[in-house]
């Protein structure tokens, strides 16, 4: 149609348009859209104790993988000791393989969860992610062990795109840094709450770090960092599947606009030839347009969107540092404080410390200083008002490099290399939060996508950094080791708040996906 003529009518909450075409042809479209702003059937518009049974889910999701990516770490040895592993590289990569799945996993499911559905996707990748980490348990070599490990990620992977998609779907923006606080810590204190169960577990082996040709006194007790993180999951599972409801606007009102076809399609005499939901008149919705546009967004918007290449970057660098660092742990307390792998693996709540006291500092701040400069700029919101935190952040992680590093280094009371991490974790958790949020803030109906996008860097730094830890390491010490890294961290860090605070906007206005 060339030449069109539109004539809008409300009939039960529902927009019906009659199309006159050039052939003097008359047609009736029915556009759904919610029914007004205090719509009830709108996630956004649910009560808090419903958002939250939403937010609880999604974050119990996203703790559980996580837990399994880092729990075998303190374990690593004894697995290498049963199969005979003696490559640095090779045993490293038993914990950051499962990260390496990370980088893939969200560029196909956060699309996916634009498809079918953030419910949906999630509960299926999560059974996914179940069955192969309970088949990690019954591995017999390196390579089933290593093949199962990738598998378990590709489905423990989608929490972390689709995560902030169902928290964009359900809390607005003045509301939704204290859902983001809780969703970014189940991440970044899964790493470190599975090392802390998984220590124990090396430890009842009979197998310490440095006893890989202790084939004697091999031990399958090993096995259960991976089956005891999967009778957790399943109860997860269980508890997503009766609370976890759908959030999507589209894949609802494409619900709604259904059961309207359903009710009109016996009636002719009603004259509507089609039912569209307002996404639909935004971009087409049907299947083949959806799996083209959806299935190639992350590209899309990692390689077009400045902003997420900024963002991605940044995130990718202080992820590794992070998985760098929660596979150096083991080493630095078995090896230069002579403890053992229980023992030792107690030394990780210092950096649970540090993300948890942060997170609850950050969630209770950043909407309030988001609602003062919204009211600041007039009662408009901007993305870029999240990024105060960032400056925390910025600080604190090289200064926790320094401490811990040169503590390590020169065999200090573990107490100080413990103040160290808790500074890295609050380094971490200060950025993660503030660029999660301005992620979400920036592409809201398509957040998924985004942090996938922005999930595969920062995936292959957590699986590459670990990978060079034990040469760098063993070649300059902990103490020069970690000086290179706060180096580039005050380099990559203390510019990017101002960047961000004083070009993000400008930034986003060329973006053809992210808010304006």
């Amino acid at each position: 149609m060339n030449a069109k003529k539109a004539k809008a009518t409300e009939k039960s909450n529902l927009e019906a348009k009659e199309v006159i075409d050039e052939d003097g042809e008359s047609e009736r479209t029915i556009v759904v859209d919610w029914d007004g702003p205090d719509d009830p059937s709108n996630p956004k518009n649910w009560t808090f104790r419903r958002k939250w049974a939403a937010t609880a889910i999604v974050s119990a999701f996203t703790f559980i993988s996580p837990v399994s990516s880092s729990m075998v770490a303190p374990a690593t040895e004894t697995i290498a000791a049963q199969f005979g592993i003696t490559n640095d590289v090779l045993i490293a990569m038993t914990t950051s393989i499962f990260v390496l799945a990370y980088a893939i996993g969200p560029l196909i499911l956060g699309p996916l969860s634009e498809i079918y559905g953030r419910s949906r996707v999630l509960q299926a990748a999560n059974l996914f992610y179940l069955v192969w980490n309970l088949v990690c348990g019954f591995a017999q070599n390196t390579t089933q062990l290593l093949v199962f490990r990738f598998l378990a990620g590709l489905g423990g992977s989608a929490p972390l795109s689709i995560g902030g998609g169902v928290l964009g779907d359900v809390w607005h923006p003045e509301e939704r840094g204290k859902a983001i606080a809780v969703y970014s810590l189940a991440p970044l204190l899964g790493p470190v709450v599975g090392p802390i169960a998984g220590a124990w577990i090396a430890d009842k082996s009979g197998i310490s770090v440095g006893d890989r040709g202790a084939l004697g006194s091999q031990s399958n007790m090993w096995r259960w960092v991976f089956w005891s993180t999967t009778i957790v999951d399943a109860v997860i599972q269980v508890a997503g599947t009766f609370w976890l409801q759908e959030t999507f606007a589209p894949i609802l009102l494409e619900r709604k606009a259904e059961k309207i076809r359903k009710e009109i399609s016996g009636d002719p005499e009603k004259g509507v030839s089609d039912v569209k939901t307002v996404y639909s008149n935004q971009e087409g919705r049907t299947m083949k347009e959806i799996f083209q546009r959806s299935l190639t967004r992350p590209f899309v918007l990692f390689f077009r969107e400045p902003i997420a290449q900024v963002i991605g970057l940044y995130m990718a660098f202080v992820y590794g540092v992070f998985y760098l660092y929660l596979t150096t742990i083991p080493t630095i307390f078995t090896q230069v404080y002579h403890e053992s792998p229980g023992i030792g693996g107690l030394n990780y709540i210092g950096l649970g410390i540090g993300l948890t006291v942060s997170s609850q500092l950050n969630a209770h701040y950043m909407d309030k200083i988001y609602v003062h400069f919204k009211n600041k700029n007039n009662g408009v919101g901007q993305p870029e008002f999240r990024v105060p935190a960032m400056i925390l952040g910025s600080f604190c992680l090289p200064v926790g490099l320094l401490i811990s590093g040169w503590a390590a280094e020169e065999r200090v009371h573990w107490v100080v290399t413990d103040l160290g991490m808790a500074f890295v974790g609050a380094g971490v958790i200060f950025t993660f939060q503030s660029m999660q949020t301005y992620i979400v803030d920036c592409f809201t109906l398509h957040a998924a996508s985004a942090l996938a996008s922005i999930s595969c860097l920062r995936s292959l730094a957590g699986f590459g950094f670990p990978l060079f830890a034990p040469a760098m390491y063993n070649a300059i010490g902990f103490g020069k080791g970690d000086t290179i890294l706060a180096a580039v961290s005050i380099a990559i860090g203390l510019p990017a708040p101002i960047i961000f605070w004083k070009y993000g906007k400008a930034i986003r206005m060329k973006s053809k996906y992210a808010k304006k």
